[in-house]
């Protein structure tokens, strides 16, 4: 079950979508219990910005017949919080044990994963994770819209490689880019994203979505964000079409994510070139199901 990965070294193939795992919160609720069964092979951090952000206004989730919208917003404690604050806590659960085959404890590595809405901020907030040795691998957030195009950074080529060739020079961390759905041609992008530099790419990241407030006269949005991220079984599909199609265009390792509730569906991902795959919103419903889907791929 074991998996290199960008030089990094894992018990399994299964990791954590960004943002659906507080692992903070579950180590307060849960204790030990965590620490006993920690469900990923790594651990990727919610998506961290330079400033701290509150996110969006509530309602922020809303409950589709196969899936979940989110407008949540990214609240963090923006660059300087998570380094002092949350890393430091993060670093100290790296020595739990992770669900292996073998039942030993394995060291957990740590990918931070950064977001902003210019290739400038992704630069700032590369190189000052660059200089953490608690931080193993980094992860760009590219579905943010740059705010001076309008447009998700991840969604041109051209800027998507200018943006990782960029970060690449600030780290020799392994750089994985995860990637926007919302694009017209996304193995394109990844494509875009390995002449840049990267190590690795993930996707797919939630497709935008909105939900209409019920029992009104007139159709608006229910969320207070406006729009949100679906995600789900209902993009399952969508992310087994993606990720086969990235598969077969890039030479780096990709990782698959889309859905996945159980072993069989980390499979089929896995089967089409994923070469590892993130247990996303059904952490949700079941904090354990990362384990649960390692366990059952063996």
């Amino acid at each position: 079950m074991s998996v290199e990965f960008c030089g990094l070294s894992l018990a399994h193939p299964i990791i954590n979508g960004s943002g659906t795992f507080d692992a903070i919160a579950a180590r307060r609720a849960f204790g030990e219990g965590l620490a006993e069964a920690f469900p990923f092979a790594a651990y990727v951090s919610k998506t961290i910005t330079l400033e701290s952000r509150l996110g969006n206004p509530p309602p922020r989730l809303w409950e589709t017949p196969a899936g979940m919208i989110n407008s949540i917003g990214l609240p963090n404690k923006g660059l300087a919080g998570y380094l002092h604050e949350d890393l430091p806590e993060l670093h100290a659960m790296r020595g739990d044990p992770s669900c292996s085959a073998d039942g030993r404890s394995h060291p957990v590595p740590l990918i931070t994963n950064v977001m902003g809405s210019t290739g400038e901020e992704l630069a700032r907030l590369v190189e000052a994770c660059a200089g953490r040795e608690e931080i193993a691998a980094i992860e760009l957030n590219v579905s943010c819209p740059n705010v001076r195009t309008g447009l998700d950074i991840g969604a041109d080529p051209r800027q998507l490689e200018a943006v990782v060739r960029a970060a690449r020079d600030l780290t020799a961390k392994p750089l994985i880019v995860k990637l926007t759905p919302n694009a017209a041609d996304v193995p394109q992008c990844a494509l875009a994203a390995q002449a840049g530099g990267a190590d690795a790419v993930s996707l797919i990241n939630t497709l935008r979505a909105i939900a209409l407030a019920p029992g009104s006269a007139l159709a608006r949005p229910w969320l207070g964000g406006g729009t949100g991220g679906l995600s789900g079984p209902a993009i399952r599909p969508v992310a087994l079409a993606q990720v086969a199609a990235v598969a077969g265009r890039v030479t780096i390792p990709v990782v698959g994510m889309g859905g996945v509730q159980s072993a069989a569906d980390a499979r089929r991902l896995l089967e089409v070139g994923a070469t590892l795959v993130a247990v996303g919103t059904e952490s949700f419903r079941d904090p354990a199901a990362g384990a649960r889907v390692a366990r059952g791929l063996l």
